[in-house]
C-alpha cells in the first residue's frame, strides 16, 4: 500500500463519509483530490484488502440472535479426495446464508462457525441439519454473555488500530436503542441494501438509492455499529491469527475478576474481539480473545503478554488454520 492508501484505510474502516460525494470528503481530509482518493479505495478493493464497504449492524437490535458454534469434524488425511469429511462440511456450510463465518482451528474442537437467525430453534435446526448431512458432531452453541470488544478495525501500516473507546460504546452503551418491531418497511429495505458492498462510483449512496441521513440515523439509534470498510486480515498483512480462550473461575478467574480481565484485554491493540462465553464439558474456558499478528513470533509474544497482563490464568490457543467462509449477513434478505 502506498501512503495515500494507508491513510485512507485508517479512516474508512469505521468512518467512511456518509456524504453524497464521500471521496471528495476524504480528499479534503487528506489534502488530495477526489479522483485520487477514489482510485486509492478502488485499488484496495481490487487487491482484496477491502472485502466490502457497507454497514455493520447489531443483530440483536434488529431482532436476530447470533451464536458461535464449536464442533468436531474428522480432519483431512494426506491424499484424501475432495469428498473428505471436512470438505463436504465446508461445501454444505457455504450454501447456508445464516452461517457467516467458518474456521478450522487447532484444537480437538476443530470447527468454529457463527450462525445468525431469528431464534434459538432456527439455529438448532441448522445445526441438526449439518449433523445429519455431514460428519459434524459434538456441537456446542455458545452465546456471548458479555461483550468487551467488537468490530475489527486494523491499522493501516502494520499495527492493529485500537478503537477501545468505540468498542465500549458499542458493547455497553445505555443510549437510545432501536427495537426490531419499530423497523418500518423502508428501514428493512435500507438495511438489506446496506449489508452489501456499496457501488464502486463517486456517488455510491445516490447510485445505491440509500439515504445518508437515514444511515446516520441507524448509527445514532445504534442499529448500526459502524459504516466502513471490512477487511480481509490476511491480505491486510495480518496472516497470523488465533482465538485465545482463558479458563473459567474453577481453573483461573474468580467471577469478580473476569470483568476486569476482559476490560484489560479489550485495551490491547492486537485484540479485535473479546467476549465472555459459557464453558462446556471438556472446554473450561469462558473469556475469548481474537488476536492478530504479522508473524508467528509476534503472535506468540502477544499471547504471552496478554496472559501475563491478567494474571496468567490457564488458557488454550486455537490457531486459525483455514478460513472456510467469511461473509456478511444480509438482514431481511
Amino acid at each position: 500500500m502506498n501512503e495515500l492508501e494507508q491513510n485512507i484505510l485508517a479512516i474508512i474502516q469505521d468512518t467512511f463519509p456518509l456524504e453524497e460525494r464521500p471521496y471528495q470528503v476524504l480528499a479534503e481530509q487528506l489534502g488530495s483530490d477526489e479522483q485520487s482518493a477514489f482510485a486509492a479505495v478502488e485499488n484496495l478493493r481490487q487487491s482484496g484488502i477491502i472485502r466490502r464497504i457497507g454497514g455493520v449492524y447489531d443483530s440483536k437490535k434488529l431482532g436476530f440472535i447470533s451464536r458461535l458454534c464449536a464442533g468436531k469434524v474428522p480432519t483431512i488425511l494426506a491424499g484424501a479426495s475432495d469428498d473428505s469429511a471436512l470438505n463436504k462440511f465446508a461445501a454444505t456450510v457455504n450454501e447456508i446464508p445464516a452461517i457467516t463465518h467458518n474456521y478450522v482451528r487447532s484444537h480437538e474442537y476443530n470447527v468454529w462457525f457463527t450462525i445468525i437467525a431469528r431464534s434459538e430453534a432456527e439455529i438448532q435446526k441448522i445445526v441438526d441439519g449439518l449433523c445429519a448431512s455431514t460428519d459434524l458432531h459434538d456441537v456446542h452453541l455458545l452465546n456471548a454473555t458479555k461483550k468487551f470488544k467488537i468490530n475489527t478495525v486494523m491499522g493501516a501500516a502494520g499495527a492493529p488500530a485500537n478503537r477501545n473507546g468505540d468498542e465500549k460504546r458499542h458493547c455497553g452503551s445505555k443510549a437510545k436503542q432501536s427495537p426490531a418491531h419499530f423497523l418500518s418497511a423502508n428501514d428493512r429495505a435500507r438495511i438489506r441494501i446496506a449489508c452489501t458492498d456499496c457501488p464502486h462510483t463517486l456517488t455510491p449512496f445516490k447510485d445505491w438509492s440509500v439515504s445518508c441521513d437515514e444511515l446516520r440515523e441507524d448509527l445514532a439509534l445504534k442499529r448500526m455499529r459502524r459504516f466502513g470498510a471490512i477487511l480481509r486480515h490476511q491480505e491486510a498483512g495480518f496472516a497470523y491469527n488465533a482465538m485465545v480462550c482463558f479458563a473459567n473461575s474453577e481453573f483461573g478467574f474468580q467471577n469478580s475478576e473476569l470483568k476486569k480481565a476482559g476490560e484489560i484485554l479489550a485495551g490491547k491493540p492486537y485484540i479485535s474481539h473479546c467476549y465472555e462465553r459459557p464453558s462446556f464439558e471438556g472446554f473450561p474456558y469462558t473469556l475469548y480473545a481474537m488476536m492478530h499478528a504479522q508473524s508467528a513470533e509476534e503472535l506468540d509474544r502477544n499471547i504471552k503478554e496478554a496472559a501475563a497482563s491478567i494474571g496468567n490464568p490457564d488458557y488454550a490457543v486455537l490457531h486459525s488454520l483455514h478460513e472456510l467462509k467469511k461473509t456478511s449477513f444480509r438482514f431481511f434478505a
